[in-house]
């Protein structure tokens, strides 16, 4: 049986340990001891709350104000840094550990108003990456 210490079960789902905490304490996540005495979650568990956690991601994108979307992979994060020529734009988000970077029309990045620290949802579909705004409530 593998089993996930709290710390490397958050660095896989993409979390902090804290929040890995509050799922093990509210029963949604369910942990184990391992042989030391310290909290772990199986790794068959840890496989299936992925999962389960993957499915509720567009639900969740739907409720920021982005629609509904074909591309399965996304992620949500800030703007690090936007490069501009008078043709194209490179954007650089910071997606809790992943950095993902996006090449797109100069004209697109302006009318996104794509600038460090705007938050945005870089959408990911074979070699193309897409870059959305969530809607200002």
């Amino acid at each position: 049986m593998t089993l996930f210490r709290i710390r490397q079960a958050a660095e896989l789902l993409g979390v902090s340990d804290d929040t890995i905490r509050r799922w093990a304490d509210s029963g949604r996540l369910p942990t184990t001891t391992d042989e030391s005495g310290r909290r772990a979650v199986e790794g068959t568990e840890l496989a299936r709350f992925a999962e389960q956690l993957a499915h509720e991601t567009p639900a969740a994108a739907e409720q920021e104000g982005l629609g509904r979307s074909s591309a399965r992979n996304r992620f949500t994060g800030l703007v690090t840094r936007v490069v501009r020529d008078t043709v194209m734009a490179q954007v650089e988000i910071q997606a809790g550990p992943y950095r993902v970077v996006s090449l797109m029309s100069r004209e697109a990045a302006d009318e996104l108003g794509l600038e460090p620290g705007v938050l945005a949802v870089a959408s990911i579909k074979s070699t193309n990456v897409v870059v959305e705004v969530p809607d200002a409530d």
